[in-house]
């Protein structure tokens, strides 16, 4: 048996993967992965998605060079999340944000653009 026989897909066979800056630890984006994408991504050098809105694999960078390569990959306690860190080169977030998460819910439940660094 192999740790992909050990991973909990959800109901539509997918995993979360949270991608963390490899040197500073800042979450970059959260991905999803079926069975075949996380095989791709740990026999290789660089995560591998599954696009729940396009239905179909895709690569980070692989239309605007913003890449990622796979430093380490770790998963959780009941193995139902994936935590990949990765050199990242440009923006993780296709806003041009360094990362996805780049606004924060107030107290008020509104919402604030946090400073955050965006790559041209």
């Amino acid at each position: 048996m192999s740790f992909l026989d050990d991973v909990e897909f959800d109901a539509n066979g997918l995993v979360a993967a949270i991608i963390q800056d490899n040197e500073n630890g800042q979450v970059l984006m959260l991905g999803y992965m079926n069975r075949d994408t996380l095989k791709q991504t740990v026999e290789g050098d660089r995560p591998v998605f599954w696009s729940r809105s396009r239905r179909k694999v895709w690569i980070k960078g692989e239309t605007s060079g913003h890449t990622q390569k796979t430093k380490e990959i770790l998963y959780d306690c009941d193995i139902d999340a994936i935590l990949i860190k990765v050199e990242q080169v440009g923006p993780a977030c296709h806003t041009n944000h360094r990362s996805c998460f780049y606004r924060r819910i107030n107290g008020d439940f509104s919402s604030t653009a946090i400073a955050s660094e965006i790559t041209e």
